[in-house]
């Protein structure tokens, strides 16, 4: 899509160095084998440890279609896609990296051909938003022990995925800070496992919008309506205020009851802050200096996939990047919604907490 002809055939007019050129890129292909480079350089270049990249690709490998890019195995592949989400490159850089010799036009095959096997193989069994009642309770005890909120069992959080800015209803896409986004919902367990993401909504589109229209709240709604009153997520001012999804007061004076609640929310909250911060850094395409060149359609799958990768690399116990390399990404946040006040049940819930950790 984006590449530099020179670059790939440096005379365009002189056959015989492309013929060179495309020898060439065969030979690193067929002699190639990722799994040969040291433990520690394999996992800097594709994030997955070998073990979990294996896991990924015994998933996939029988998915692919013959006819597109054959002469690529699926493991260099794997190796292109989870080198292109990690980095955030062009496809230019990503197909010219010494393991796969790839022209860029065979780079944009390949992800045009994992991108929907991915997202259809490993996004559902990876993300997984029901929770058993053994890990809810291990939750509760986590989330308890570090902020004395009881009950809760997740957080949520926005985020802005930079995008440059589509063909149709752009006007949609630009967000309160001035540049072109989606605004993806993330929600994760105390144990920085992400249990929901939704990535489908431009980024003028409130939180609270995303929220109403999204099969977490319809999993916490159904789950309090059964009796289950005891699992509670936590979301900033942004959210609306309800017995399942408790929010900060509003305007709390320093030294109060509310001023405390809040503090301990804030606290307990930061998990899924720092979830986020872990993605990002992780997996660079949804960085915001990155700005992806794809239709929000195709970014919302990336994004998708990355947390999939993301919840993989937690379940094969891959190190979390360093603290000092957790990049601060830009934060657009909602307006706070005003609360209903009418919301009688959220707010009593959010008040006996507020009162009982006096």
């Amino acid at each position: 899509m984006f590449y530099n002809v020179d670059l790939y055939f440096e005379d365009s007019y002189n056959v015989e160095p492309r013929a060179n050129l495309l020898r060439q890129r065969r030979f690193i292909r067929d002699y190639s084998n990722p799994m040969e480079l040291p433990s520690t350089v394999f996992t800097a270049n594709f994030r997955l440890s070998k073990d979990a990249f294996m896991y990924v690709l015994d998933k996939i490998k029988d998915k692919f279609n013959c006819r597109l890019s054959s002469s690529v195995t699926p493991m260099l592949k794997l190796c292109c896609a989870l080198r292109f989400f990690a980095h955030g490159s062009y496809q230019q850089a990503v197909g010219n990296e010494f393991q796969l010799g790839l022209a860029q036009p065979t780079v944009s095959l390949i992800l045009k051909e994992v991108l929907p096997i991915l997202e259809r193989e490993i996004c559902s069994a990876s993300i997984i938003t029901e929770m058993t009642e053994e890990e809810k309770q291990q939750a509760r005890s986590k989330f308890f022990s570090r902020s004395g909120i009881p009950n809760v069992i997740g957080c949520v959080d926005g985020t802005h995925i930079a995008i440059y800015a589509p063909t149709a209803n752009r006007h949609l896409y630009l967000n309160r800070k001035g540049f072109f986004s989606l605004n993806a919902m993330i929600a994760c367990d105390h144990d920085m496992n992400i249990r929901f993401v939704d990535a489908r909504y431009a980024g003028s589109t409130h939180d609270s919008f995303v929220w109403n229209n999204s099969s977490l709240k319809t999993y916490l709604e159904n789950m309090h309506q059964s009796g289950d009153y005891n699992s509670i997520y936590l979301g900033d001012s942004g959210y609306p205020l309800s017995p399942y999804l408790l929010t900060p007061f509003r305007h709390a004076d320093s030294r109060t009851r509310e001023s405390i609640f809040n503090k301990k929310h804030a606290k307990a909250r930061n998990v899924v802050e720092r979830t986020i911060g872990v993605l990002k850094c992780r997996f660079r395409c949804p960085l915001s200096d990155r700005k992806m060149r794809y239709d929000p359609a195709k970014a919302t799958s990336i994004i998708n996939i990355c947390c999939a990768f993301h919840n993989i690399c937690k379940k094969f116990r891959i190190s979390d990047p360093e603290e000092a390399e957790i990049f601060i990404d830009t934060v657009v946040s909602s307006e706070p919604i005003s609360e209903d006040a009418n919301n009688t049940s959220g707010e009593r819930r959010r008040r006996q907490i507020a009162d009982a950790l006096l």
